[in-house]
C-alpha cells in the first residue's frame, strides 16, 4: 500500500480519479481512519492484490479496493450501524444492469485484525487472490 515510501489512497469525486498522498491531501473522517486502519492488518496476500484506500464520493463509500484475477473487489466500510459489505465491481453491467455484486456483510461486532482476516481469508479461499 506504499509508492516509494508514502501512502498512497484514491480520491473518486464527479468521475474524476485522483491519487492523494495518506496524511496530507487524504480525507481524515471516522470511515477513512477506518479502512486505513483494517488495512493495516491485511496480510501479503492482499498488498500483491494491489490494496489501496478509495474514497468514492460518487458511489458514496469508503473502502479498501482489491485488485483480484476477476476484476476489482471492495470492502466497503459501514455507515452507520450498516455492516461491512463485501463488493465485487464489475467492469460493464451484468445481463440485469448490474455494476456491482454484494458477495458478504458481515457486523461491526468484529475489531480492525478480525475484518481483515474475514476479507482476506475470503477472498483467498474463493479463488479472488493468486
Amino acid at each position: 500500500m506504499t509508492n516509494e515510501g508514502e501512502d498512497v489512497e484514491i480520491q473518486i469525486s464527479d468521475g474524476i480519479v485522483r491519487r492523494v498522498r495518506g496524511g496530507q491531501d487524504a480525507p481524515m473522517n471516522g470511515l477513512a481512519i477506518q479502512a486505513r486502519t483494517i488495512a493495516n492488518f491485511m496480510p501479503l496476500m492482499c498488498a500483491r492484490a494491489g490494496a489501496n484506500i478509495v474514497h468514492n464520493s460518487d458511489a458514496n463509500y469508503t473502502g479498501i479496493r482489491f485488485d483480484t484475477k476477476v476484476g476489482p473487489v471492495v470492502l466497503e466500510m459501514p455507515m452507520g450501524d450498516g455492516p461491512y459489505r463485501l463488493v465485487q465491481e464489475l467492469m460493464e453491467p451484468d445481463e440485469k444492469g448490474r455494476t456491482e455484486v454484494e458477495m458478504r456483510r458481515f457486523p461491526q461486532i468484529y475489531k480492525p485484525r478480525g475484518v481483515a482476516h474475514i476479507t482476506a481469508e475470503f477472498l483467498r479461499s474463493r479463488g479472488f487472490l493468486k
